[in-house]
């Protein structure tokens, strides 16, 4: 182990009963899978503001901004030892407050209802995420902690102490 951090942030937009998805394409880490509506890596002078890191994300990648979002809020933290670095995302979700076409320079955007996303390829802590907020995270104000083991993603909250 190298000791070298890799910090992602992550934003899942939600209209009615769907989430926005992006099929990725052409990036170096994270390819040819479903992910949250837009994301990426921190710069520097966001390493303190993953909020400030996801919003310019998504202004980036799709040119929605924060005024058309409601109930933003970061939910889950990840962590996973990968490839030689341990990877730390940091999950937010929110509902967009209109009816949008977007698309997204990193690949392809798509609205699927919420029993559409089961079998889609996606990384390997996003999956779990999605799959215990739209179960459990996204009827409560909590914050998750998340370890990604081999079987899967060990949750717990976060309290506030």
């Amino acid at each position: 182990m190298l000791g070298r951090l890799r910090n992602m942030t992550s934003i899942y937009l939600f209209r009615d009963n769907k989430v926005l998805l992006l099929y990725r394409q052409g990036s170096r880490v994270v390819n040819n899978v479903w992910t949250g509506s837009a994301g990426g890596h921190f710069e520097e002078f966001e390493l303190n503001d993953a909020r400030a890191c996801v919003l310019r994300e998504l202004n980036e990648e799709t040119g929605i901004t924060e005024d058309e979002l409601s109930n933003l809020e970061l939910k889950y933290i990840t962590l996973r030892n990968t490839n030689g670095e341990i990877r730390q995302n940091y999950y937010f979700f929110a509902r967009i407050n209109r009816d949008i076409s977007v698309s997204s320079n990193e690949g392809i955007l798509r609205w699927f209802s919420i029993d559409e996303i089961g079998d889609l390829e996606m990384p390997f802590t996003a999956k779990y995420v999605l799959r215990h907020y739209l179960s459990e995270g996204m009827s409560n104000d909590r914050i998750y902690g998340g370890v990604a083991a081999k079987d899967g993603v060990i949750f717990t909250e976060l309290d506030n102490f």
